[in-house]
């Protein structure tokens, strides 16, 4: 299984935050690549239920309660043996369904509507350095709004802000589960400063363990983190708490850009099951909120398929 390792690139975990489709690295984002001339298309569809909103201090507030779908269209292709290209686009619809209004009762939420549009473009290229049973990939991405869409409510389908990723993946098995491949990711986002001077970079790592169970199914499980370096902090609504709500969004300015600009800190543990035919994978995933702060509070559910053209065929 190790050359197969180096021509087909296993889907990985989508974990969700925006539709994670959005907002951070994908399966692109792994340590090893695929064959020189191989191209595979992703498609997937997704649905994230956000339970509530997380404070300042944790809390869980019931409130604010929304539910996305989206379909990702992503295409990789291997340049050489070591040098692979990602490019992907999504389509998201989102509506709000909490029993009260939100905080600026939106038309786009007060009306408990679906509102859908094409997200963020993003691309990837990477690099691989080792071979088939141990390899760091470093990593450069960008994620470009598709056009001028809404970014304000809970009902949206983005942040609509650019930006630049770095980062890298290492990967290899272990001694003492040899069937089974660990890997890790880190980036580092940097990410555009509009209407309001605040910075909002961020920084992601996740862990992913693939088991393979026979020839053709693989088991998987990760976590996920991620660490916003900024952001505004919506404070608390408990008793003498160190920062009040509503925090650091304390002028229309920044209240008018809260929805992007949160210091959304989390952490999520999901697993999944992969099928492998001759020329298609298919896959299931789940991801659930464990801690975090100024962030949605949910879980998501994801299905897909990765189709291989050009190349060698793997073995089975």
């Amino acid at each position: 299984m190790g050359d197969a390792m180096t021509r087909r690139p296993q889907p990985l975990l989508r974990l969700t935050l925006l539709l994670l489709l959005a907002a951070a690295p994908r399966a692109g984002a792994q340590a090893f690549t695929p064959q020189k001339g191989l191209f595979s298309l992703t498609t997937l569809y997704q649905l994230v239920d956000n339970t509530g909103h997380r404070m300042t201090d944790g809390f869980m507030l019931r409130d604010g309660q929304s539910v996305s779908m989206g379909a990702l269209v992503e295409g990789e292709y291997g340049v050489t043996e070591r040098l692979a290209v990602t490019l992907g686009l999504p389509f998201l619809m989102a509506k709000y369904h909490g029993v009260g209004p939100t905080p600026a009762n939106l038309p786009v939420d007060s009306c408990r509507c679906w509102h859908s549009a094409f997200a963020d473009f993003s691309g990837l290229v990477r690099y691989r350095f080792g071979g088939d049973d141990f390899a760091f990939t470093p990593a450069i991405g960008v994620t470009v709004p598709s056009h001028d869409y809404a970014y304000q409510g809970e009902a949206v389908v983005g942040r609509r802000l650019r930006e630049l990723r770095i980062g890298g993946s290492i990967a290899g098995r272990p001694g003492f589960l040899p069937r089974a491949v660990v890997s890790a990711t880190y980036s580092y986002s940097f990410v555009e400063r509009d209407k309001v001077d605040i910075p909002n970079n961020r920084s992601n790592v996740s862990v992913d363990v693939a088991y393979p169970l026979g020839d053709r199914w693989t088991v998987r499980g990760n976590a996920a983190w991620q660490t916003t370096h900024g952001g505004l902090r919506f404070g608390s609504i408990a008793p003498n708490t160190f920062l009040p709500f509503p925090g650091e969004v304390n002028t229309p300015a920044r209240f008018e850009e809260h929805d992007r600009l949160l210091r959304d800190n989390h952490s999520r543990i999901g697993g999944g099951l992969g099928y492998a035919l001759d020329r298609v994978d298919l896959f299931a995933a789940f991801s659930m909120y464990v801690s975090g702060t100024d962030t949605h509070d949910g879980q998501s559910f994801t299905l897909g398929a990765t189709w291989y053209f050009g190349g060698k065929a793997s073995p089975k």
